[in-house]
């Protein structure tokens, strides 16, 4: 297995054979207005791309949208992504990507199979009390495969029962988690904190976890430079990878 951070929480997976692109937004540097109501008020995305669409796009199966916020599958992205891939979403999704020109997109109720793949859709916290009633449902996917570590896409979520109850359920080799700690001008963050990340890699000792969705959108504020130095204070270095954009990590 290979996970490629593209950016922010777009990932481009290699597992079973197949080449999977996670979440994809593609859009160009400061083209997306910014996040309303949340600190850092610039425009979106903050970054550019590490390579360019096409590089991106080369050599994908199928996509894995696993919710459709606007930093998870953008307008460029539904412009130049292949329509007649596969594409996994969870099930509030499924109306919009068909209206949105998706020729065969996969709902995942509770668990599905595709070329050998097993997909197990896992629930999340996309924020707490009304902020994260606001958010809407996310969810996130298991995906095992024969010979292939198991990789657990928790998705946009925070902390919580959820997310550990997936972890005590499928015992995954591999977690990809989406940290910077985002949040508005009031509440909680949206997104995992470093404080969540290390109580995953406490519930989750024997996985190694890679974070992404850092340093990309306006209010996302925790940064790797700050991620990697708490990970180091916990001791968590050697679990906890926190990849730049174009950076693949393989795992077996």
């Amino acid at each position: 297995m290979h996970i490629q951070l593209i950016r922010h929480a777009t990932l481009k997976i290699t597992f079973g054979g197949q080449t999977f692109l996670v979440d994809p937004m593609l859009s160009a540097a400061h083209t997306l207005p910014t996040t309303p109501n949340t600190p850092n008020p610039v425009g979106n995305p903050l970054v550019e791309l590490p390579f360019s669409v096409e590089e991106v796009l080369n050599g994908v199966d199928a996509i894995v949208v696993t919710h459709t916020h606007p930093d998870h599958l953008d307008a460029e992205a539904v412009n130049k992504l292949p329509k007649h891939l596969p594409l996994f979403c969870q099930p509030p999704d499924e109306e919009k990507l068909i209206q949105l020109g998706f020729e065969q997109v996969i709902v995942v109720a509770d668990e599905t199979d595709w070329q050998g793949i097993r997909f197990q859709r896992t629930g999340g916290q996309h924020g707490t009390g009304e902020i994260g009633v606001q958010m809407g449902p996310v969810s996130g996917f298991v995906m095992t495969g024969e010979g292939e570590p198991t990789l657990y896409l928790a998705g946009d979520t925070i902390w919580c029962e959820e997310v550990e109850q997936a972890l005590g359920t499928y015992q995954p080799d591999v977690i990809t988690l989406f940290g910077g700690a985002a949040r508005f001008l009031v509440g909680d963050p949206i997104t995992m904190t470093k404080e969540d990340i290390a109580k995953v890699a406490q519930a989750a000792s024997d996985s190694q976890i890679v974070v992404a969705h850092m340093e990309t959108w306006n209010h996302c504020l925790l940064s790797r430079k700050e991620l990697r130095e708490y990970v180091a204070e916990k001791n968590l270095s050697a679990q906890v990878h926190v990849p730049e954009d174009g950076e693949g990590i393989d795992f077996q």
